[in-house]
């Protein structure tokens, strides 16, 4: 308010002239960046004291001074994963198109997710195509809508269940809005005057798991490179991290593009969900079960007996399997990769989704060795039967030479996702936590090793 007023204050000609200023300094960093000015301005237009009208030069400047850069990799850019791109048009006889996520980190040690795309020909060449330069954060939906029964289920796993609960969600329909549940809380907590510091916590548990489940949406113009998913809800003030991307196609052939990511509040690391079909809107979801917990979950590109199936290591050391009949409940785990090989002593955990391959679900694995060395290997697990495995490397397929132990956290390779592409095992990976590279292989190499 204090800056507004301020801004207020200011004659027309001292605005224009600011404003002059700050566009002659900044227009050319950004695209579309008068845009942005007045959606900041409107964000803030509440502050305004008055109802006298604003000049456009006012309103610009108001929306500049609540805006700021940010460089999203200026620290680093790492844990990649990498899916089929929905559009292969155009492209030469053996050639395909990708759609390259990364782990970008920034000022304060904030961690987003950002991505590139790229092709991988015939003779196993890859391209990346150069990043434009330009970022903008995208935009929150205001009105999407959530499932009034899946969120009480998501309450009710979260052990909040209350008379509270029912009176809020007794007024609002089978589909409602963020503000329509807000207004909801806020009209049944003055029914409960008397009641209101018993029931303010489970207002506010109500209002946090609703924030925690948004959808955001990119500028359908801007090009994949300037497109980013920055934190949003109170769980991912921190950051996004290790977002672990992949193709899942559905019995009737329908293909979705599905994500588990970190999200990191300072002091807790959450699982989230993430669901897109173009890669320009996004739908933000939490998990629930008592088997989500700790990082690096990785969901299966397919069901598996009609059953949905996903890798995780909920007790910081081995893989587990996991399989539910609803993507956002998990409850269940059984054991399948424990630590083995001296280079996987202290840890193991799974390098994104499992690949399908003929003989089995190929899963790349990391192991944590002596001085905290990472590597990655692989393990193979039967296709109708993924807790039951069928062959597993007793080397690591890649470890760090070098070139690639020097970064914010040395001696470390690692990936959030690969592909396969004419019998061509393609793995994007990070080096030290700090950039990213490729790594192929021929997929009959890496089985053969298994079987010897």
């Amino acid at each position: 308010m204090k800056i507004v007023g301020r801004i207020m204050e200011l004659a027309d000609d001292e605005a224009e002239r600011l404003l002059e200023q700050v566009l002659a300094e900044f227009h050319g960093r950004h695209q579309r960046l008068l845009a942005f000015f007045r959606e900041r301005a409107e964000a803030v237009r509440h502050h305004l004291l008055t109802d006298r009208p604003l000049t456009e030069a006012r309103r610009l400047l108001i929306g500049s001074y609540f805006t700021q850069e940010y460089a999203l990799e200026s620290a680093a850019l790492f844990n990649p994963s990498i899916v089929w791109h929905p559009c292969q048009d155009g492209l030469a006889a053996g050639t395909r198109r990708f759609i390259l996520s990364l782990r970008a980190t920034g000022e304060g040690h904030v961690s987003s997710v950002g991505f590139r795309t790229g092709t991988i020909d015939a003779r196993g060449s890859i391209t990346l195509a150069p990043p434009t330069g330009f970022v903008t954060a995208p935009r929150v939906v205001a009105d999407s809508r959530y499932d009034k029964q899946l969120f009480l289920r998501k309450l009710a796993e979260l052990g909040i269940v209350d008379g509270f609960v029912d009176a809020v969600c007794r007024g609002l329909a089978e589909h409602f809005t963020l503000g329509e549940l807000e207004a909801a809380v806020g009209q049944t907590s003055r029914l409960h005057r008397a009641r209101r510091k018993e029931l303010e916590p489970v207002a506010n548990a109500i209002l946090a798991l609703a924030r925690a489940n948004y959808e955001i949406a990119c500028d359908a113009e801007s090009d994949l490179s300037e497109r980013v998913i920055f934190p949003y809800s109170p769980a991912e003030t921190n950051g996004i991290e290790d977002a672990r991307f992949v193709r899942f196609e559905e019995p009737d052939g329908d293909i979705h593009y599905y994500a588990t990511y970190t999200a990191f509040d300072g002091s807790v690391t959450l699982p989230q969900f993430l669901t897109t079909d173009d890669f320009l809107h996004f739908k933000v979801s939490t998990l629930n079960g008592p088997e989500i917990a700790n990082k690096g979950l990785a969901l299966f590109p397919r069901r598996i007996n009609g059953s949905y199936m996903m890798l995780g290591r909920q007790d910081g050391e081995n893989i587990h399997l996991m399989e539910s009949d609803m993507l956002h409940f998990w409850h269940a785990k059984r054991l399948v990769l424990r630590p083995t090989q001296p280079w996987e002593f202290v840890q193991v955990g799974n390098c994104g989704s499992p690949l399908e391959t003929p003989e089995g679900w190929l899963v790349l694995t990391h192991g944590v060795g002596p001085m905290r060395k990472y590597a990655i290997g692989a393990a193979l697990l039967d296709l109708d039967d993924p807790a039951r495995v069928v062959g597993r490397l007793r080397e690591p397929l890649l470890s760090p030479d070098e070139n690639e132990r020097a970064g914010y956290v040395p001696n470390v390779v690692y990936s959030c996702g690969a592909v396969l592409h004419d019998g061509l095992l393609v793995i994007p990976y990070s080096m030290s936590d700090f950039a990213t590279s490729f790594a192929t292989v021929p997929l009959a190499d890496v089985l053969a090793a298994m079987r010897s």
